[in-house]
């Protein structure tokens, strides 16, 4: 054994530091460390860092979604795909409440004095659902494999589209996470393209389940291109996409999924639908609150642990 032979055990060094809380981990560099942080001229500092909130709780949200695949996916490659457009989301949502934090300090919530919890992790671990500005389509619950697919094939086509235009960003920071971001993003389309038109041409009951989960979140698609006054300022400025912009580059896309699939667009969901609550103003479904009491629940349970 290393510590009858003198050399120690291969755990000291967990405890050095502030043993009492080794637990919660070592702790993270500032994700912006050595960025030019500076809000561009012109721009309201409240404007952008709410606008960078809505992009980083859209990725935060389905990040935390997709994880709930980990080990029930049908398959060990589709367990470690879906792991892996997890976390790349949970990367740019990092990165982009890092943003929102440096651009409005005010975004982030209040903490016992003395924790040490970093902005990101705050605005992640802290925030009641109705302080969440993530789309709807994000928080709904994954359904079967088949559900999920098809609601990844829409956010990731939605995403993608804007991130494209984010890289002309005059927001440094915006601009690198597009760069980035649309490399991962461009790959989880067509994974989700992939597993669409594969399940559609399946077996009937393949088909059936991804037709029916294209049918269940076609109510929510609506609400990614409606754009809210955040938005639609940060685009007028340079620095955010007016997601309305996009709608049409989308529904090419998609059409094209669908032709390949042998699938029918669904119909446009009843006014009513399309405008039942809206995630962008913080009107969620149970889903997110259900979702968020369980994400969140050893954060607020330490508030002064290292993560």
């Amino acid at each position: 054994m290393a510590e009858e032979a003198g050399h120690g055990s291969v755990y000291d060094g967990l405890l050095d530091g502030d043993a009492s809380r080794w637990a919660f981990g070592t702790g993270f560099e500032d994700p912006l460390a050595g960025v030019d942080t500076a809000v561009p001229e012109g721009v309201d500092p409240r404007c952008l860092g709410t606008y960078c909130l809505m992009l980083a709780d859209d990725a935060l949200v389905m990040s935390q979604r997709l994880g709930e695949w980990t080990a029930n996916a049908p398959d060990l490659e589709d367990d470690i795909a879906l792991a892996n457009i997890a976390l790349d989301l949970l990367g740019q949502a990092r990165l982009l409440l890092a943003r929102a934090a440096a651009a409005d300090p005010s975004l982030v919530p209040e903490l016992p004095e003395g924790s040490p919890v970093p902005p990101e992790d705050a605005l992640a671990f802290f925030r009641a659902d109705g302080e969440f500005r993530n789309v709807r389509l994000a928080e709904a619950e994954n359904g079967d494999f088949g559900a999920t697919t098809a609601r990844l094939l829409v956010f990731a086509a939605w995403r993608l589209a804007l991130f494209q235009r984010l890289r002309d960003s005059r927001d440094t920071v915006l601009s690198a996470v597009a760069a980035k971001g649309v490399k991962e993003l461009a790959y989880h389309r067509d994974y989700a393209a992939r597993w669409f038109v594969t399940l559609a041409r399946g077996t009937g009951e393949s088909r059936r389940r991804v037709t029916a989960g294209l049918a269940g979140v076609w109510p929510l698609v609506d609400e990614v291109f409606a754009g809210h006054a955040v938005e639609r300022a940060a685009a007028d400025r340079g620095v955010g996409v007016d997601p309305a912009d996009v709608a049409a580059e989308v529904g090419a896309v998609l059409d094209q999924v669908f032709a390949a699939g042998g699938v029918e667009r669904p119909p446009a969901p009843p006014p009513a639908a399309a405008n039942e609550g809206r995630g962008r103003d913080g009107a969620h479904t149970e889903a997110l609150r259900a979702m968020l009491a369980d994400m969140q629940s050893v954060a607020r349970a330490h508030p002064l642990g290292r993560w």
